[in-house]
């Protein structure tokens, strides 16, 4: 009898083990389908923001390049008329987790602008040290300081949004040697494709320093939707109108 017993015993908890692991098994195949479905509802809505994002930046860029366009060939006379040399000028920046790529302006300063930066370092006005700052640039041409003071120097990025090698709204792209000396919170601008206009731009432009701008990207990558890059750029407009912060 005893040796019975302890075969119903074991027939039991072998019985019991296998109920244990097909529930187990149960649960976790369902957990399994459940992150996996949170994951894809995700990436949908992620990708679709993105895709309505592209859509806006190609139709936007590509229709102010048309109406732009009679504006673009004054500024670009005036330019050469004032300072000899090409009234475009570009600079390798860094976009979205890191890819360099060529960013256009319209020329602001003497031709040999980044030549002379070295021998100016020492007057920077940021305090982070990390951008290079200076009210009173010599560099930059009378020409120059208006069309930055308006911000008609940036017009030509539409054609880099236009391309897909930034945004309309969306962080300033750093130049290489700027981005070598970011810190790993720093790096988080990186995760959004860069812009022409940002959520510091119309917060105080240059009057915000380098600490301020990364705090005020981090925000803008958090809580980025359709609706809020809508905001900044109507904000853009009274921002570049009365050029608060701009030089």
């Amino acid at each position: 009898m005893p040796e019975k017993n302890t075969t119903e015993s074991r027939v039991k908890d072998q019985d019991l083990l296998e109920t244990l692991y097909r529930t187990y098994a149960h649960d976790g195949l369902r957990q399994r389908l459940y992150f996996i479905h949170k994951k894809l509802a995700w990436r949908t809505v992620i990708g679709g923001a993105e895709l309505v994002k592209r859509a806006l930046d190609i139709f936007a860029s590509g229709l102010l390049i048309l109406l732009l366009l009679p504006l673009f060939i004054l500024v670009a006379l005036a330019i050469r008329i004032e300072s000899p040399g090409p009234p475009f000028f570009s600079q390798m920046r860094v976009g979205r987790w890191g890819k360099p790529f060529k960013m256009y302006k319209f020329r602001s300063m003497v031709t040999n602008a980044e030549a002379l930066l070295n021998s100016l370092k020492q007057h920077n006005e940021s305090g982070a040290g990390v951008i290079f700052k200076m009210k009173k640039d010599p560099r930059i041409t009378r020409i120059g300081a208006f069309i930055r003071k308006a911000s008609i120097d940036e017009l030509p990025q539409l054609w880099n949004v236009f391309r897909g090698d930034m945004s309309l709204v969306g962080p300033r792209p750093a130049i290489p040697g700027e981005v070598a000396e970011y810190t790993l919170d720093d790096r988080r601008r990186l995760d959004a494709v860069p812009g022409i206009t940002c959520i510091w731009q119309v917060s105080g432009r240059s009057n915000i320093d380098f600490a301020g701008q990364v705090r005020l990207d981090t925000r803008y990558i958090e809580s980025r939707s359709f609706w809020f890059d809508i905001v900044l750029l109507l904000k853009t407009i009274p921002a570049v109108l009365f050029g608060k912060g701009a030089y």
